[in-house]
């Protein structure tokens, strides 16, 4: 068996994972989302665009499976107060009592006290079970890191989720050697294809053919430091081409050198879509 097809634990936490999780944003259609989970998928991001027949496909697995599945629901929410009726809403639309996951969106500064507060409140309510934060700015993860391992921040995110993909190696020097380790947080990658780039034959070096989603998700699913790799397929084809990356396993080290020679052109020779904070070389 690959060692991609086996669940792990999600940092410190008392959750089992998938190797892959599935965002919502590019419209996957319920039956696809639900084919996913009976290949062993469990891992469902209900992120900033909340297509319909994503959470008609939390609704009606949670109904069977809610213990297996994990759940998160994202808030871009620059204002402390609106995350809890956006939470609250999501939770009527997929008739949860619950997320595993809140995660506070593309935070490139600390999130101050006030963000801290409203996740407890959710959390002493039952709404929601652990905090995460996604970023683009690198240098935060270890300062969050720092504050943690010296006990100033009396509520501990849970999960970090940060751009790693062929062409983004930086958090390879400047996030992964920091990860505390006890308590571990979870780390879920995101970019794995650097939105389509390494993918597309006209950003290629001089005779070179374009990976494959299948090789970019492989890729960042072969670093020990990464827990779960998020992808976004919008369809059957694109679910399927993600889970074949679990099915095929690591790397192999001619596959991995050619993948990194990609990712170096293409980050020298093509802007990303979004900057990354800390990204000097790489």
């Amino acid at each position: 068996m690959s060692d991609f097809l086996e669940r792990q634990p999600l940092g410190h936490s008392d959750l089992v994972s998938s190797r892959l999780g599935i965002g919502s944003s590019f419209g996957l259609p319920r039956k696809v989302v639900e084919h996913a989970f009976e290949r062993g998928v469990n891992y469902l991001y209900w992120g900033s665009v909340r297509r319909p027949g994503f959470g008609h496909a939390i609704r009606h697995l949670a109904k069977r499976h809610r213990d297996e599945l994990i759940l998160t629901v994202q808030s871009y929410a620059r204002l402390p107060r609106l995350i809890v009726p956006s939470v609250e809403l999501a939770l009527r639309r997929t008739g949860l009592d619950h997320f595993d996951y809140l995660l506070l969106g593309a935070r490139n500064e600390v999130p101050s006290d006030d963000y801290l507060e409203v996740f407890e409140q959710l959390r002493d309510r039952g709404k929601v079970r652990f905090l995460s934060l996604s970023t683009h700015n690198r240098p935060l993860l270890k300062k969050l890191f720092d504050t943690e391992q010296q006990g100033q921040n009396a509520v501990a995110y849970d999960m970090f989720m940060l751009r790693y993909n062929a062409a983004h190696r930086g958090a390879e020097k400047d996030v992964f050697p920091f990860v505390p380790n006890r308590p571990r947080p979870a780390i879920l990658a995101y970019t794995a294809t650097r939105w389509g780039h390494l993918l597309d034959a006209q950003k290629m070096p001089p005779g070179e053919t374009p990976l494959s989603a299948r090789d970019c998700y492989r890729f960042a699913l072969s670093n020990p430091n990464v827990d779960v790799v998020l992808c976004g397929p919008a369809n059957a084809e694109q679910m399927d081409e993600a889970i074949s990356a679990l099915e095929a396993g690591p790397l192999e080290p001619e596959e991995r050198a050619r993948i990194e020679r990609i990712g170096a052109y293409v980050y020298e020779k093509h802007q990303p879509s979004f900057p990354d904070g800390g990204d000097t070389t790489t």
